[in-house]
């Protein structure tokens, strides 16, 4: 099985920049999809579905909340809408597939870099406590699934990177969203105390392996780059990773898509 994970900062612009040449290329069973930036029912109205797959996407009440979807080429036995979070399912934040030997979720976190004190609401919460309830909410979801006798592979845009090896010196230096310690603490929580597993890290241990290039960081122009783009697995699939990796020489937005190989036969 071959799951790809990419956050497009719009689904209709990266499709225009050629992400559906691309993702024949890829020969992906999964296609998990964050920050499509429209209404679900756009995405089958203007035939935004690459060929030989189905597509289930939610939204948020607004289109700026992002929004995640997943694309696959085998039809699943049920589909999540959410997690019964209520702020998160109001934003389009979550959404799994169910197949006959695992799930595939699609998660996009809120995003606070530069924008940390930023208030929103009637309740004085900033975007950087709003980021925080929803990283509480979801953390909560990973305990309950890590529990379940069924297996996950959540791929997820958490807008944090865990270790020093995962962001460049920019942000060990500064105090960003992304890589605070509170933040990467809760990383800590989730794999080294919960279980979950990290994927990529399990098959690739170098450093600069980045997914995300921030303009509010001067991304690539100081290659100030960030790995915040996960698949998590639950422990009973560790030992079927087979292969991944990240493809930056490819830009249909800031975020590079990473690309997964596990031995899982995902069709009845």
């Amino acid at each position: 099985m071959r799951v790809v994970s990419i956050s497009v900062n719009g689904l209709a612009q990266a499709v225009d920049k050629g992400l559906f040449d691309w993702l024949a290329d890829q020969d992906a069973d999964v296609i998990c999809v964050q920050d499509h930036r429209m209404r679900a029912y756009e995405i089958e109205d203007y035939n935004l579905i690459p060929e030989g797959y189905q597509a289930y996407f939610i939204d948020g009440e607004k289109n700026e909340d992002g929004g995640v979807g997943i694309y696959t080429r085998h039809f699943p036995k049920a589909i999540m809408y959410g997690f019964a979070n209520e702020q998160a399912d109001r934003e389009g934040r979550f959404i799994q597939a169910d197949f006959d030997k695992v799930s595939v979720g699609c998660v996009l976190a809120p995003c606070a870099l530069g924008r940390e004190e930023e208030l929103i609401g009637e309740d004085d919460l900033t975007v950087l406590d709003h980021k925080d309830e929803f990283l509480e909410g979801f953390g909560l979801h990973m305990q309950k699934t890590l529990r379940k006798r069924r297996q996950f592979v959540l791929c997820a845009n958490l807008q944090t990177a865990h270790h020093v090896t995962d962001a460049s010196p920019l942000y060990h230096k500064h105090d960003f969203s992304g890589f605070l310690p509170h933040e990467r603490a809760w990383l800590d929580r989730l794999f080294d105390e919960m279980g979950c597993i990290d994927a990529f890290r399990e098959i690739n241990k170098q450093s600069n392996q980045f997914t995300w290039w921030p303009e509010q960081a001067e991304g690539a122009r100081r290659n100030a780059g960030i790995r915040v783009d996960y698949h998590l697995l639950t422990p009973g699939i560790r030992n079927t990773i087979l292969d991944g990796w990240i493809d930056g020489s490819t830009r249909f937005s800031d975020h590079a898509p990473v690309i997964m190989d596990y031995d899982i036969e995902i069709g009845f």
